[in-house]
């Protein structure tokens, strides 16, 4: 417990202390303040480490803050889903912040990086933290929040016109999303009289059916529309794109799986009885479907790959239908595989605008020959997106698709055939940029009438929305932290067992939540313990 009370907060603290720290310094001493950066998101990822392997050993690990008791006081649990996901996205974020040092090292925007981006990057890292730890529902309003208010910042990062167009999109969505969130939480409160998670799932099931029926379906579209889920999923192909390379790439890989931990959470302790699982699976389904045949449509690369961010989504949604051990266990492995796939491409597609100062398929062309390494990095995770045996991406969708049969019912063998079809035509997408961007002749630039080149519009080409000429030379830390992850990724195929073993665990805790009660129970009984020797003291 000691060791909870200690590290559990940590992950949540310390990026809100280095953001305090670093706007405190502005644009002084810049290596100070990327160390700062570094080290913070380092610390955060050794500290999620240790949590994952305590909460894997001896169960969840609860803090209660504040001096207040559980249920009444702000309680952080890192039980085993927690845990992975925090360690994953604390890996993705440290690896995102060392591309963007050397994006930006590289293209000498000393006063934007250091005096915004990085404190308010630092602020996000912990809304994300703060989410996967919430023992409740309000403070998990508050890490939606506390990550949507820096995403605002990034998103419009440059003030182009673009990037601003996108923003306030994004913006009026998430405003509408919260809002529904807070009016569920109010309407929970108001029919329970708590909002601690472990309470919840205690006093739920006393409700009256419609009662409790309502209360879950405004959670879940308040998460849907956050996760991305069909046809709450518009706003994200016209929102991601547009931003910087290094916040596209995060956006892209944590963003929308916040969204669909609450999801997890929420369906398996608050609402276990599967009520609205035939939903569940028809927008799985639409969701993989149409957001493929829209990825299949694009011919930008960033926006191919925001519509298979939507379609992948739908596969974690099917496991989620499902409900069963196999089923979530597959939708855990497949959310911490598509974290990291997700991220990394879209990291690569920065350095496909960087080298050819343009995105577009159209466009581009010939890259295996003059960048072949940015052509290695875009490879691997293109093809374990797609799910190619041995990649992670093929072990998940086994997963899903023997849960799906396992299942049984006709709606589960719709989405078995809709998940193949699926990565089939995720194949098709990505090998067809694979083959316009990096194989075909590079192709003369566009002339107008008035015969001036068209210039390719760049808008995430940097931080700060200055364009980049092409052929800009690619700085290492850029190559170094996608290299990173593209083995991390192919990583998880080498550790495919163990990871399993621990998502099918995870799931397991998650069918049977008495380990999460019991565990911020016995926080609350150890509080008052220790308040009673003091006071007879």
């Amino acid at each position: 417990m000691i060791a909870a009370e200690i590290l559990v907060p940590l992950p949540v603290i310390l990026p809100l202390l280095a953001a305090g720290v670093k706007f405190s310094l502005g644009t002084r001493l810049p290596r100070l303040n990327r160390a700062i950066s570094v080290i913070t998101l380092s610390a955060v990822l050794a500290i999620a480490l240790v949590l994952l392997f305590a909460a894997d050993r001896d169960g969840p690990q609860v803090a209660a803050m504040g001096g207040w008791d559980p249920p009444m006081g702000i309680v952080l649990v890192a039980d085993r889903l927690s845990a992975l996901m925090l360690a994953i996205s604390a890996s993705v974020t440290l690896c995102v912040l060392i591309y963007s040092i050397g994006q930006g090292t590289a293209d000498d925007e000393r006063g934007l990086p250091l005096a915004v981006f990085h404190p308010t990057y630092l602020v996000l890292a912990a809304g994300i933290s703060n989410a996967f730890l919430a023992g409740d529902l309000f403070n998990l309003y508050v890490g939606f929040e506390i990550l949507l208010v820096s995403s605002y910042v990034l998103i419009t990062l440059g003030g182009t016109a673009s990037r601003i167009r996108s923003g306030a999109t994004y913006v009026i969505v998430s405003l509408l999303s919260s809002l529904l969130f807070l009016a569920a939480i109010g309407l929970i409160y108001g029919a329970t009289g708590t909002l601690n998670l472990a309470q919840l799932s205690v006093r739920l099931g006393s409700l009256d059916d419609n009662v409790l029926l309502v209360l879950q379906l405004m959670l879940l579209i308040a998460f849907g529309i956050k996760a991305a889920v069909f046809p709450m999923a518009a706003w994200l192909p016209d929102s991601y794109p547009t931003a910087p390379a290094p916040v596209t790439a995060v956006f892209a890989g944590l963003l929308t799986k916040v969204g669909v931990y609450a999801v997890i959470r929420t369906e398996t302790l608050l609402f276990p009885d599967g009520r609205v699982a035939s939903v569940l699976m028809v927008l799985a389904l639409l969701t993989m479907v149409v957001g493929i045949l829209g990825a299949i449509a694009q011919t930008d690369v960033k926006r191919m790959l925001s519509f298979t961010l939507v379609s992948h989504i739908g596969y974690m949604v099917f496991g989620v239908a499902l409900g069963s051990q196999l089923g979530l266990a597959g939708a855990i492995f497949y959310a911490i595989h598509h974290i990291t796939i997700q991220t990394t491409l879209f990291l690569t597609t920065g350095m496909i605008e960087r080298s050819a100062g343009s995105t577009s398929s159209e466009r581009v062309g010939g890259l295996a020959r003059s960048a072949p390494l940015v052509a290695v990095l875009f490879f691997l995770p293109a093809m374990n997106l797609a799910g190619i045996p041995p990649f992670s991406g093929f072990l998940g969708k086994v997963t899903l698709i023997q849960a799906g049969a396992q299942d049984g019912g006709a709606l589960a063998w719709l989405l078995v055939f809709g998940s193949v079809a699926t990565s089939l035509l995720t194949l098709y997408a990505v090998a067809k940029v694979w083959s316009r961007v990096f194989w075909r002749a590079p192709r003369v630039a566009m002339q107008s009438d008035d015969g001036d080149p068209h210039e390719d519009e760049v808008p995430g080409a940097t931080l700060g929305g200055r364009q980049i000429s092409r052929g800009a030379s690619m700085p290492k830390l850029m190559i170094g932290a996608t290299s990173a992850l593209v083995v991390l990724g192919l990583a998880f195929t080498v550790i495919a067992g163990p990871l399993m073993g621990y998502s099918d665990r995870a799931a397991g805790e998650l069918g049977d939540p008495g380990a999460y009660v019991g565990a911020v129970a016995d926080v609350a009984v150890s509080a008052e313990n220790a308040q009673r020797v003091q006071e007879g003291r």
